[in-house]
């Protein structure tokens, strides 16, 4: 009866020991990648942000996309600088003032009452799915920054996109790409980034505060330097 009892103490010590060792292992694989606060000066700073319209959104909060990895944290979203759409908003504004025009001219007064309505309403009808369809392409045309890749969305319309990426540690060169007083004024440029992947070269056209998010990449890019010397790659 002592021999049995002592083997099976034996067995439970040794349980425990194996389970202890495998959480210290599992802590220690958790702690290989570290978060982003603890290595970018940049978005340590920046606060998480809950607008899905910012054009410039660090560390976005219930932002995710089909093929993030488990453990891919997103560090920055990225849209065109809305100064950038105001042509289209100057012309969408015009296209909306023209009835107002024609009609306080005289120009429709040969037209019954009937026709006259079925033309506005057929007019602001095009003018609001014109306005909508620029809205989506604003809206969905995204350049999103993770630890782990960078990615450019170009929407074209609701059934055609393209989707390139690339892993931070192909980026090769960094440049900043600007020029013209509103550029220099609302603080916007273009970002060109080249690659070693399969797409060889990324622009991200006309979004603000592009020397931050170029520090921002070159962050990442040391962190992916400093994985692999300390041998904390996945």
């Amino acid at each position: 009866m002592t021999a049995k009892k002592k083997k099976k103490t034996t067995s439970t010590v040794t349980k425990k020991v194996v389970k202890n060792t495998v959480k210290k292992n599992t802590h220690r694989k958790r702690k290989k990648h570290r978060h982003v606060d603890e290595y970018s000066q940049v978005i340590k700073k920046e606060k998480p942000t809950k607008n899905p319209l910012s054009p410039f959104a660090p560390k976005p909060i219930k932002v995710f996309f089909s093929s993030q990895l488990k453990e891919e944290k997103i560090v920055l979203m990225l849209h065109r600088h809305p100064v950038t759409q105001l042509k289209k908003i100057l012309v969408i504004l015009l296209l909306a003032l023209m009835p107002i025009i024609f009609f306080s001219t005289g120009m429709f007064s040969f037209f019954t009452p009937p026709y006259n309505i079925a033309f506005i309403l057929g007019w602001y009808l095009i003018i609001i799915g014109v306005s909508f369809e620029s809205f989506l392409v604003w809206f969905f045309s995204v350049y999103i920054i993770t630890d782990e890749r960078i990615f450019d969305v170009d929407f074209y319309n609701l059934i055609q996109k393209n989707i390139s990426s690339a892993k931070i540690d192909n980026i090769e060169d960094v440049t900043i790409v600007s020029g013209g007083i509103a550029s220099s004024l609302f603080d916007f440029g273009t970002i060109n980034i080249q690659t070693s992947a399969e797409k060889n070269e990324f622009e991200f056209e006309l979004v603000p505060q592009p020397a931050k998010v170029a520090k921002i990449l070159n962050e990442l890019i040391l962190e992916e330097e400093r994985e692999k010397i300390e041998g904390r790659t996945h």
